[in-house]
């Protein structure tokens, strides 16, 4: 766990360093930002619901340009060689990535909870929808980012593995829209595997074990193709 913990640190500091991550998030706030003010000043209504419906698009996005990085920067400069020196295993290195990862989605979530502060200056807050979507939210980065890895493991090329990131969760988010062109056997299985109707629970405050078991499996499935492709690649 230390190991996993150092790593965790290292990645998530290493974001600062450069300007890509200060740009990031400011590109994620002011279009998160324009999705729940016109909610006020657009259709003069004073909720999350908009906000909350709009993130796992914005994070189809966002969470693959965080990740892009990971792997791909570090075969590119070579210091991937130099990580695999360290007494560390696969398991630590890809762990320590993702929690690093989605510390940092977290840390550009955090200035978003001014929304609900500011609703509540001139409104009721329905807290239940508002902590759902934000538990919601946390899994939902924490799968993307699992997901933006294993792209980023895929390939030398920052540009690729954004790519590859932003196919693989797009499709998770907009799956559920297709539905009327999937064969009715299999509409089920489709609507269970796509990301947005289980974080749509969460923003209408409902906790279904279902929906986090969805989450977890995602993330464990995802972490253990990048262990498996580090495998491969070593």
């Amino acid at each position: 766990m230390s190991q996993i913990k150092h790593i965790a640190i290292k990645e998530f500091k290493d974001y600062f360093i450069s300007p890509i991550a200060y740009i990031v998030i400011a590109l994620f706030l002011i279009v998160t930002g324009w999705f729940f003010f016109s909610t006020f000043f657009i259709f003069s209504r004073a909720d999350m619901r908009d906000f909350f419906s709009l993130l796992p698009i914005v994070f189809s996005f966002f969470i693959p340009a965080v990740t892009m990085r990971m792997f791909a920067e570090e075969r590119n400069v070579g210091s991937y060689e130099t990580l695999l020196t360290m007494p560390v295993s696969f398991t630590d290195i890809a762990l320590g990535k993702f929690f690093a990862a989605t510390l940092f989605s977290a840390a550009m979530l955090l200035p978003t909870l001014a929304y609900p502060v500011f609703i509540s200056f001139i409104g009721d807050v329905d807290l239940g929808p508002v902590a759902g979507g934000y538990l919601g939210a946390l899994f939902l980065a924490a799968a993307y980012c699992a997901m933006g890895l294993f792209a980023s493991a895929l390939t030398r090329n920052q540009i690729i593995a954004f790519i590859i990131g932003c196919a693989l969760c797009f499709t998770l988010t907009i799956i559920n829209r297709m539905l009327f062109f999937m064969p009715p056997k299999i509409v089920a299985f489709i609507e269970y595997i796509g990301a947005s109707s289980h974080f749509t629970n969460f923003s209408k405050g409902i906790l279904d074990t279902r929906d986090i078991i969805y989450f977890i499996s995602l993330i464990c499935i995802f972490i253990f193709s990048t262990y498996i492709v580090m495998q491969e690649k070593n």
